[in-house]
């Protein structure tokens, strides 16, 4: 093993230099951070137009989201944040393709219960790029507006797996009147904390977003398009759609949404990345959330169109060329390509070295490598500071994941980054064959799409609006009605029953509100409804246990049943385990679903 000594002993001192001009360069950040932050505190919060200030006007709000193949996520998507958003002027326009009709059924379906939405047909099949479809859907824009005779303030793209906070548009519209392009932080929904794939995405986005990006920002670098939660005041998209003949994303790139960041910036318009600690609170923080990949093959595929995107295709186009101060920031985003196969290499000597060190303990035997290490007392030292700085920046990282997803993700989080190294490695690798493949074939780059899922019913309640919210907003009571029927509530008592109990709101009407609520249907059903084949497959004394009274069988996968209370995560599981469909909930009153209990006991007696 002599060789493998003297190997690593050659790479041993020159990548202890990367690590550490890599390490100075993530700690100038950290410092960067903390003074920031210090002069923010010190900073009268009125005298900047960070600090965001409701607009006394609603500016018209046109949202783009590019679906392929979304047909499990889409409906869903659409229908609870259509019912959570806390704003009035907008529309939403989703793109579509000809060869993807499920994905068009269930948008046209959510078009005719929300007039507010949309579809837009791209003229050709797909996939293409993600940057093709949005160009397109920003083409059904401007044609809704010339058909409406009106005019949008601003353009706001998600994607079709995204959580929206329910003030996310308010914040915009506050925004937009200082910033041409407002980014919303994106933070991954929780996970559990054994979960360390989807744990690599919650503390790199943490990491980036409350500080790496921050820091970025006020030392005037630009802002990159996250590709969700990005707003841009429509003169600043006009002007860069007519820079590039009617385009408003390039439709050849891998990372439409950093590209898009960087050429604004080198038009001149003025950029902000939101504060979701300031707008949001410890259980909700300001942020738009999503699931990100959970297996690691899909991760690599992911992080390899974003290093692709970001590090090669950016600099073929424009070199180091960003425009003054710039530079710095090109070489953040590019420095992973030379960065992450080091820091693999780096691993595996440590590993080797502590294998070699732990085998001579225990052997009494001389260790060449550790004899080399002593006889350099400089590259000792060296070592000792790159120890330093590691922890440091480990640290830092934690106190980012720590206010989002708490301390037992914060403390995992070292252990979360070296499994983040080895896919960031595997993604770089990727990136490297799909950049020199796509040249080589001299093919357009097509939509490398990453299998999406929408959150759970326990992580959706966070976002929806509160009952009394909707119920003076429906006109059935006057806020002053229901501020009183709140501060009269008995302990335990929610909201709804105790309007019902005093009279001042009919049962159907709660059910109506709470629908709206839920994004569920609310309809009176009678028992010569309920199909017999819905009824058998669900047994009698598990859907009472459960509280719900199956309805019908639809398209063979969907098992609708019908109850009085707000369908739980355990509930769904149970159904879709019992019967092998997939469950859909409609909201009865509680003496609706008591009748039909009646009714059918006395058919079965």
């Amino acid at each position: 093993m002599w060789w493998l000594d003297r190997l690593a002993a050659g790479l041993l001192a020159p990548l202890a230099m990367w690590v550490l001009a890599s390490g100075l360069d993530d700690l100038f950040l950290d410092l960067a951070s903390i003074y920031f932050r210090l002069k923010q505190r010190l900073r009268p919060r009125q005298a900047s137009p960070r600090v965001w200030r409701p607009s006394p006007v609603e500016k018209r709000i046109a949202l783009l989201i590019p679906a392929w193949r979304e047909d499990a996520v889409i409906e869903r998507m659409l229908e609870h944040n259509l019912a959570a958003i806390r704003y009035s002027d907008y529309e939403v326009f989703v793109g579509v393709y000809p060869n993807d009709l499920r994905t068009v059924s269930r948008v046209a379906a959510c078009g005719r219960k929300w007039p507010r939405v949309h579809y837009v047909v791209c003229p050709h099949d797909g996939p293409t790029s993600k940057a093709d479809c949005l160009n397109w859907v920003y083409q059904g824009v401007l044609l809704w507006e010339e058909e409406q005779a009106c005019r949008f303030d601003i353009l706001l793209h998600h994607d079709a797996e995204d959580l929206i906070h329910p003030q996310s548009f308010q914040w915009i519209n506050g925004y937009t009147d200082h910033y041409d392009m407002v980014q919303v932080p994106v933070l991954p929904l929780p996970t559990p904390w054994w979960e360390l794939t989807h744990g690599v995405y919650c503390d790199e986005f943490a990491q980036s977003h409350l500080k790496d990006l921050q820091v970025r920002q006020w030392m005037n670098g630009f802002v990159p398009s996250c590709g969700v939660g990005t707003a841009y005041r429509r003169r600043a998209a006009d002007r860069l759609a007519w820079n590039q003949g009617g385009l408003l994303f390039r439709p050849d790139s891998l990372t439409e949404d950093y590209q898009m960041g960087l050429d604004l910036h080198r038009l001149g318009c003025s950029q902000i990345l939101l504060d979701a600690r300031r707008l949001g609170d410890g259980h909700n923080p300001g942020a738009t959330r999503e699931y990100f990949p959970r297996r690691p093959r899909s991760a690599v595929r992911q992080k390899g169109r974003w290093v692709a995107g970001i590090a090669l295709q950016s600099w073929e186009d424009i070199g180091w060329n960003a425009g003054p101060g710039q530079l710095y920031w090109l070489w953040r985003d590019r420095k992973g390509l030379v960065g992450n196969p080091l820091t693999i290499l780096a691993n595996l000597l440590f590993l080797y070295g502590l294998f070699g060190w732990t085998r001579s303990s225990v052997a009494g035997d001389s260790w060449e490598l550790g004899d080399w290490i002593g006889g350099s007392p400089w590259l000792l030292w060296l070592l000792a500071l790159n120890a330093a700085l590691f922890a440091a920046r480990q640290a830092s990282r934690a106190s980012c994941v720590q206010p989002i997803y708490g301390w037992k993700h914060a403390l995992i989080s070292p252990l979360r980054s070296v499994w983040g190294n080895w896919i960031n490695f595997a993604a770089t690798l990727r990136a490297l064959a799909l950049f020199a493949g796509a040249r080589i074939r001299r093919q357009a780059p097509r939509w490398l799409k990453t299998d999406h899922s929408y959150p759970s019913g326990q992580a959706l309640r966070v976002h929806k609006r509160r009952l009394g919210e909707l119920l003076a907003e429906m006109q059935m009571l006057p806020a002053s009605q229901i501020e009183q029927s709140l501060a009269l509530l008995q302990p335990g008592e929610r909201l709804g029953e105790a309007l019902v109990r005093a009279g001042a709101l009919s049962e159907p009407d709660l059910y109506r509100a709470l629908g709206a609520q839920q994004s569920l249907v609310f309809e009176p059903l009678e028992a010569a409804r309920l199909e017999p084949d819905a009824l058998a497959r669900l047994p009698r004394q598990v859907a009472r246990s459960l509280q719900v009274v199956p309805v019908r069988i639809a398209h063979e996968r969907y098992l609708w049943v019908a109850g009085p209370e707000l369908p739980r995560d355990a509930v769904a599981e149970t159904i879709g385990r019992m019967t092998e469909l997939s469950p859909r909930f409609q909201l009865i009153t509680p003496s609706n679903y008591r009748t039909l209990c009646e009714q059918l006991d006395r058919a079965q007696g």
